[in-house]
């Protein structure tokens, strides 16, 4: 079977896991908004974890120290420019029923999933099996950050059908990735290098300049509570990943 259709076959299949949020829409729209805020302390943890524990080692197996956290530092201000331009663009007279978080975690997504599609590429051209074992590591770390970056859409002020949408047309970078790292595989290597401690920037951006602070507006004490194990959790998930991955 050609390489080729079997990177895009199986960065399409990676990119299915978007769906996840599906079974949201059985749910009254009263248990949606008390599981949503939960959702996006476990997208601060997934973000924070992916970042600190996936992405910035990954980018320093090849990279000098101080060029990751350069790039990190550039990924982070890069977030906070786009950032900028969405609300400029989209809440210029004061409306705006979509909070630019939604926007910027589609944005950083995007990039991380490009970056799946980069590897997936390098690792079906080594071998089919690597690039399988490849697909199946990817695949479970999406479902844990699938789901935490549904929660953040759904907060951000998207409808459940929109916010699957766009998440799915988001996870489909993976397969743009794919065919990208097929065709210039001279340039994957160098691409994901620059790129990972540019997207841990965004992660780390999102997660702490936009989730985190919608975060501390709970004043309850046991929900607050709850909010950080859900955060633990959401890092927790990402170190075992990266242990068994």
């Amino acid at each position: 079977m050609p390489t080729l259709f079997l990177i895009i076959l199986f960065t399409f299949l990676v990119s299915l896991a978007s769906f996840i949020g599906v079974f949201t829409l059985s749910l009254s729209k009263e248990i949606l908004n008390k599981a949503v805020f939960y959702l996006v302390a476990l997208s601060v943890g997934g973000l924070m974890g992916g970042a600190f524990l996936h992405l910035l080692p990954e980018a320093s197996q090849k990279l000098s120290a101080e060029n990751v956290f350069l790039y990190t530092l550039g990924g982070f201000f890069l977030f906070l420019i786009i950032e900028k331009i969405i609300h400029w663009r989209h809440c210029h007279k004061g409306d705006c029923s979509i909070h630019t978080f939604a926007y910027m975690n589609l944005v950083g997504d995007g990039v991380h999933n490009f970056i799946d599609g980069l590897i997936m590429a390098a690792a079906f051209i080594t071998s089919p099996g690597v690039g399988i074992a490849s697909t199946i590591a990817i695949f479970l770390h999406e479902i844990p950050q699938e789901i935490g970056d549904f929660g953040v859409l759904i907060y951000g002020g998207l409808s459940r059908k929109k916010a699957l949408f766009f998440n799915f047309l988001t996870a489909l970078t993976a397969v743009i990735g794919g065919v990208f790292g097929y065709y210039l595989l001279s340039f994957t290597e160098m691409a994901s290098v620059f790129l990972l401690p540019v997207a841990a920037g965004g992660f780390l951006y999102i997660a702490a300049s936009d989730l985190i602070p919608e975060i501390r507006k709970e004043n309850d004490v046991k929900k607050s509570v709850l909010n950080f194990v859900i955060i633990f959790l959401g890092i927790l998930a990402m170190y075992f990943l990266k242990s068994f991955g």
